[in-house]
Order: structure tokens, then sequence, then C-alpha cells
């Protein structure tokens, strides 16, 4: 269930206290919802920035990966995992984003970071939409979330963006290649990382951790177990020989599509729903998303992805996304900025109890 932890308990929307935060950065973004905290950074491999952020009517950025070190991150998948920026505007999370860019030599995906520290870093002098082409990426969702997209559509069209409708590009296959490679890296990455904590850390595999686990399962798994744990360690990590092969299908099947669909419209950036609206935490089924998620080919193929807040479907949060070409994180965040400017989407959150609890919600913007 995600924003549940063994430490802290369940993280709750600020928009609606019975809906979930989204995961797994769902702390960071409830607390910057709540101004608990001007900024905070999540972590990503797969959604864990973008979505938490558009759930609770945030701006974040995935970042191109490598653009940012993830030395002492606890890992899933070194081709995939990145920390970004998450605020309530695009130049607080772009002012966090500058200080966070940087090449490591602990990190050997970084090595092209301070070389490229201009490309990721906007230039507000140049954030304006008029001219621009961008791509426009339309998921199947639901009457209310569509006529809110068209709305922000329509902002943009207002700034003189010029809208080219594309299609996402068939990627066969693209999911079942990700979650082989995650699973392999996972088991690999986190045994690495273990190895560098302090000699008191007695959990140093996957494995240590699944023990770990069932040995203290009332606190650690009240309400769910952890078969992608052992999924993972049914692999023979980065050594099994399906590893490469199946990297290799997912990058290529990621960028391509990206770069298809901006070729095809010329575009300096594809638009789209971030995600759909937060779902109920619920501790019986688990997460029940079944909306529209713009997060894995960005996710897969290492571009940015940056999410700004749409205003308010049915009483609840929704952002769109910008995501652009490998390095083009400056670009995305002046495009982003230049939208967030002529929309003045975001609405502040009330903490009520419920969605669902009071009259006229239906309509809110």
């Amino acid at each position: 269930m995600s924003g549940w932890s063994a430490v802290g308990g369940l993280v709750r929307n600020p928009y609606a206290l019975d809906r979930s935060a989204c995961g797994s950065s769902s702390g960071t973004g409830a607390a910057i919802a709540a101004s608990l905290a001007a900024v905070g950074v999540g972590t990503e491999t797969d959604g864990s920035v973008v979505c938490p952020s558009s759930m609770n009517g945030l701006v974040g950025l995935k970042p191109t990966l490598g653009a940012v070190s993830r030395t002492h991150v606890v890992p899933i998948s070194h081709s995939q995992d990145t920390a970004g920026p998450m605020a309530r505007s695009v130049r607080d999370a772009a002012a966090l984003f500058g200080g966070m860019i940087g090449s490591d030599p602990a990190d050997a995906a970084t090595v092209e970071a301070d070389a490229r520290r201009a490309a990721l870093t906007p230039d507000w002098s140049r954030a304006s939409l008029n001219g621009v082409r961008l791509a426009v990426l339309r998921p199947n969702m639901g009457a209310a979330l569509a006529a809110r997209f068209d709305a922000q559509l329509a902002v943009l069209k207002a700034q003189g963006a010029v809208l080219v409708e594309v299609e996402r590009p068939r990627t066969d296959g693209l999911g079942e290649a990700e979650l082989q490679v995650l699973m392999m890296e996972l088991k690999s990455d986190l045994a690495a990382y273990l190895a560098t904590t302090p000699d008191s850390v007695a959990v140093r595999t996957l494995a240590d951790a699944i023990a770990f686990n069932k040995a203290h399962a009332d606190a650690e798994m009240p309400y769910f177990g952890q078969s992608l744990f052992e999924r993972a360690e049914q692999t023979g990590g980065t050594d099994d020989p399906a590893y490469a092969a199946a990297r290799d299908k997912a990058k290529t099947l990621a960028r391509g599509a990206i770069d298809a669909m901006l070729a095809k419209a010329d575009a300096q950036a594809i638009v789209s729903v971030s995600y759909g609206m937060a779902w109920p935490s619920d501790p019986v089924y688990g997460d029940q998303f079944q909306g529209p998620s713009a997060s894995q080919l960005p996710a897969v193929a290492g571009y940015p992805h940056l999410t700004v807040p749409m205003g308010l479907v049915k009483g609840l949060p929704v952002g769109l996304s910008f995501i652009g070409a490998a390095w083009r994180d400056g670009r995305m965040l002046e495009l982003g900025f230049a939208y967030e400017q002529a929309g003045r989407a975001r609405v502040k959150p009330e903490y009520r109890a419920s969605v669902d609890a009071g009259e006229g919600l239906e309509g809110a913007r």
C-alpha cells in the first residue's frame, strides 16, 4: 500500500485524508503540499517522483538519468533510479535541482553531468510557449479528467504553442522486460549498497531482507507480502544470462517510442496527463489505481519527465507532464514554468476527510 511504512504508518493525502499520497516519495509529497517544507527530494525508479507530485498538487522533476548522483540512495535499479526535486512551483523545483546536478566519481552514470549543466539549467528568458511545437499524447481516461486536460491544452494554445496530436508507438514486451530488469538489478544492486553500510547492519543481501521481514512480519508486513522481493531473489541478478537482453530491449523500446513521437511532431516536448486521481488507501486490497500514467517511457529511457499541477478533478489534484529527450531538463523546466504562469492551476489543500464528503466537488476546479 503506497505511503505505508513500519516506521511512520500511513502517509495521508492532504487533499483528502482517505486517499493515497502515492509513492514511493509519498512523505515528501504530502509534506510539501501541506507547506511543512518548501522543497524536497524524491527518488524514482518508475513514477516515484512524478506520481506523488501529481497526486499532491506539486511540481516534480524526474531528471535525465545521470544528472544527479545516486550515492547513498537505497537502490532498486541502476538503470532507472534517480533522485529528483519536488516543490510547489517550477522555480522552486529548479532551484533545488540546480544544487543537485553534478558528476560524482562514485556514480559512473553521472560522468557527463558537469559538462551538461547548461542544458540541465533553465534560462527563464526562454520560458515561453509562443511558437513551440508540442506533441500531445492523449491517454485513455475518464470524461472529467479528459475535460481538465483539454482545458490545459487550450491554455498552451492560447500562449502560442503549436499542438500536434500523436499516438504512442507500439512497445510490445516493454512492461515484461522492464520488470525483469528491475528484479535482477534489485538483487545485485541492493547487495552492493548494503556492503557499504556499517558492520552493525546485519542485513547484507536481499535474502537477508526477506528473512528479516518474515521474522518481523507483524510490524513489517501487516497488510501485504513480499512477492516481488521473493521473485527478485529467484533471479541470477545482473549475472543472469537473460539480463543484458532484457535491459537492451527495454531501453530500445522506451527511447524509440519517445524519439519517434518527438520526431513525428517535430516537437520540443511531449505533453500528456501525468496520472489519474489518487485512489482510496485500502489496507485490504492495496493500491487500486486504474488511471493513466505517463511515467514508464521516460523512466525506462532515462529521459526527463516534469509534472506541473493542472488543477483538481473531483476534488483531487492532477498533473500535466512535459517529457523530452535526454539532457533537455532545462528546457522542460522552461516550458513547465511558462504553462504554470499562464494556467495558475494549483489549488492549495483543504485537508478534507474525503472528497466524497462535500457537495459541489464533482465540478471543483
